[in-house]
């Protein structure tokens, strides 16, 4: 994507983006992303230099949208515990309006996977820092955090992989909801002097 942003640019990727996260985008040429944004070819080749790089700028465009939404909702949570649920509450509210056949096409495409893979390292990078907060203000059982980040680490890949949603049926953001309320609740101080034991038989 060309630096200068503007106005009327952010409009033209924001409704590129609603476009391919509904219906994908193998299936799309530019005169048909053109007809449904009700622009030009013209236009779209100042966005980009071709239909791969304008699908690429979109997805990017949509992960970095996705992402400042995301810390906003971070923030505005007070408790560490809060801050991780709502963290990935948030980023499957996110991904709530991306079909299959987004995942699917970007499943296919190369430079769109590692735009997701990048940044599914990032969330599960920004999940360690949370659950290390939480566990040094008590909030959390005294885990290991590397561990946790580790295997929210694996879950957010084969999220991203389609691998879950083969095994369960479920929407990418549906998965990141039900992994919210799994780490939430294992992760949860005991109450009342209780303690968790491990037995190892």
């Amino acid at each position: 994507m060309p630096a200068r942003a503007t106005p009327r640019r952010d409009q033209l990727f924001d409704a590129l983006v609603a476009l391919l996260l509904a219906e994908g985008f193998a299936h799309l040429t530019l005169d048909e992303i053109a007809a449904r944004l009700r622009c030009s070819k013209r236009t779209l080749y100042a966005l980009a230099g071709s239909k791969e790089q304008l699908v690429n700028a979109a997805v990017v465009h949509f992960f970095r949208g996705a992402t400042e939404r995301v810390e906003r909702a971070v923030k505005s949570a007070e408790r560490a515990a809060d801050r991780v649920g709502a963290y990935l509450r948030a980023v499957a509210v996110e991904l709530a309006p991306a079909s299959a056949a987004f995942f699917d096409d970007v499943a296919a495409f190369p430079p769109a996977t590692e735009v997701y893979r990048r940044n599914t390292r990032i969330a599960a990078r920004r999940v360690r820092e949370l659950v290390d907060e939480g566990v040094a203000v008590g909030e959390f059982r005294d885990v290991h955090a590397a561990f946790v980040a580790d295997v929210v680490t694996a879950v957010m890949v084969r999220i991203q992989q389609r691998a879950l949603a083969e095994a369960t049926g479920l929407t990418d953001g549906e998965a990141y909801a039900n992994l919210a309320e799994l780490l939430l609740h294992g992760l949860a101080a005991p109450v009342d002097g209780a303690t968790h034991t491990v037995s190892a038989e």
